[in-house]
């Protein structure tokens, strides 16, 4: 029990860190989503400063990271989105594995002490107390031993459910993640694109007044 008591503070610490990050993330994440990518549409060269004012939310760092780059290319702006959303997903899942362990083994530990009951409790009983009265102890003993596989069921049980639950909000949250990225890319594209016609027109009107001169 021991071994399973530590398990379960270790879970119930996890699980109150992760609830509290989460309700973070997803209380601020609409406003941080609604006030980059209006920015962005509408007046491109604020939108660094916009994003910068949200870097501690994981989505405001995460769009900030090809923001503040000068002007880069087009392929640059989406390797750098590629690696903050590596970054910032991976972060995400802070404490998986403390509750992907703690599912193994909680019933692992309650099994186990629940066998070392037994044999405890079996190697007091002589044949020649079989039926009488002096078993009533042993049988005790036995009904004792499971309850360590009963609080190892529950540990695991509690661990699952709450870990299948951040699973969920963490593939949501990459979802959300992958459909800002594209949109702030077509954005940036797009301006990519303006700018680069606005640059050629001029670059041909000198080379035609060039070969007039000529």
């Amino acid at each position: 029990m021991w071994p399973l008591l530590f398990l379960s503070i270790l879970a119930l610490s996890t699980i109150i860190e992760r609830i509290w990050f989460w309700s973070r993330v997803l209380l601020k994440q609409g406003q941080v989503l609604n006030r980059i990518m209006d920015t962005a549409s509408r007046n491109w060269e604020t939108t660094p400063k916009i994003a910068r004012d949200y870097r501690r939310h994981p989505l405001g760092n995460y769009l900030y990271a090809p923001l503040k780059l000068n002007n880069p290319d087009p392929d640059v702006f989406h390797l750098a989105l590629e690696s903050a959303a590596d970054d910032e997903l991976t972060s995400m899942r802070r404490g998986d594995k403390v509750l992907e362990a703690v599912v193994a083994l909680a019933p692992l530990l309650g099994l186990l002490g629940t066998v070392l009951g037994l044999i405890t409790s079996l190697s007091n009983i002589q044949i020649s107390d079989l039926g009488t009265s002096s078993t009533a102890g042993v049988t005790l003993g036995i009904s004792e031993s499971l309850i360590s596989t009963a609080a190892g069921l529950i540990l695991a049980i509690a661990s699952l459910a709450f870990y299948r639950v951040f699973q969920a909000l963490w593939f949501n949250e990459m979802r959300i993640f992958r459909k800002a990225g594209s949109d702030l890319e077509l954005i940036y594209r797009q301006r990519w694109m303006d700018i680069e016609d606005n640059r050629y027109p001029l670059t041909s009107t000198l080379e035609t007044s060039e070969t007039v001169d000529n």
